[in-house]
Parts: structure tokens; sequence; C-alpha cells
């Protein structure tokens, strides 16, 4: 089934008895004011490289400044080589605990147990499963370690 063309001053979802932003000014001095700042935006938006690499420089020297005043009140001087000592101490916790994922995904527990677990320490099985799976899957060791909280 074809459809029949518009006449050309009609467009699809536009009011005709409605007024366009575009043909009415603003009423008030307050929507004039909206309309300008909306306006500002856009030509904010025309020098946006410009601004970021300035905003960019602005925020390294912000830094500089902060860190400065930080040593001074501290009487520390934060050292480059103790924030790279500082991250390889992070990547290495971040590996370990990758590895022991890994060591625990690969321990096998049994069903009984988790069954056993749930009904007498009133666990959910998940959490049964993972205190298994962290005693290498002995109950008795998994039980012990949860009665006994550390203190």
């Amino acid at each position: 089934m074809a459809e029949e063309p518009q006449p050309p001053g009609i467009h699809e979802g536009v009011d005709p008895t409605e007024e366009t932003p575009a043909t009415a000014p603003p009423a008030s001095a307050e929507d004039r004011k909206a309309a300008a700042a909306l306006s500002s935006l856009d030509n904010q938006n025309d020098d946006s490289a410009a601004q970021t690499t300035k905003a960019k420089n602005i925020d390294q020297e912000a830094l500089a400044k902060a860190i400065s005043r930080l040593e001074l009140s501290t009487g520390a001087k934060v050292e480059p080589s103790a924030q790279s000592e500082n991250m390889k101490q992070f990547e290495e916790r971040r590996r370990n605990r990758r590895e022991e994922k890994e060591r625990l995904a690969k321990v096998k527990v049994d069903a009984a147990d988790v069954g056993l677990l749930v009904q007498e320490l009133e666990l959910t099985k998940t959490k049964a499963t993972d205190l298994l799976k962290t005693h290498e899957g002995n109950a008795v060791k998994a039980m012990r370690a949860f009665i006994t909280a550390p203190v």
C-alpha cells in the first residue's frame, strides 16, 4: 500500500499551531539569559581542543603546587622511587591474588561436604563451597576454621 505524499508545508511530528523556538523570541528577561547561556555553551565547544590542553596544563601546575605544599607541611619528600616501589608492591599483591584464585578454582569439593556445612553451620551453598575450597576440600578443617574466629 503506497502512502500519499505530504504537501511541502507540512512536516511529520510538527504541530502547525505551535510556534517554533526559532521564530519566537524569548518572552522574558530570564528566557533571554537562559538562551544566551546556552548559546555560549555552544560557542565554548568549538574551542574545546585548545581549552583541554590549557586545562591539562593548569591541572599539572595545581598538582605540582599541591605536592610541594604537602611536602612542606609533612616535612617528608615523596620520592619517585617510593612511588614505583608502591606500584611494584601493588602489582605483586594483585598477581598473588590472581594465583590464589586460580589455585582455589582447581580444588574439587564433595557435594555431601557442602550440604554438611550448609546444614550444620547455616551457610549458603556458595559460602560453604568457598570455605571448603579454602581448606582444600577438608570439611573438618573448614568447620574448625569457621568456628574458631580470629581474635
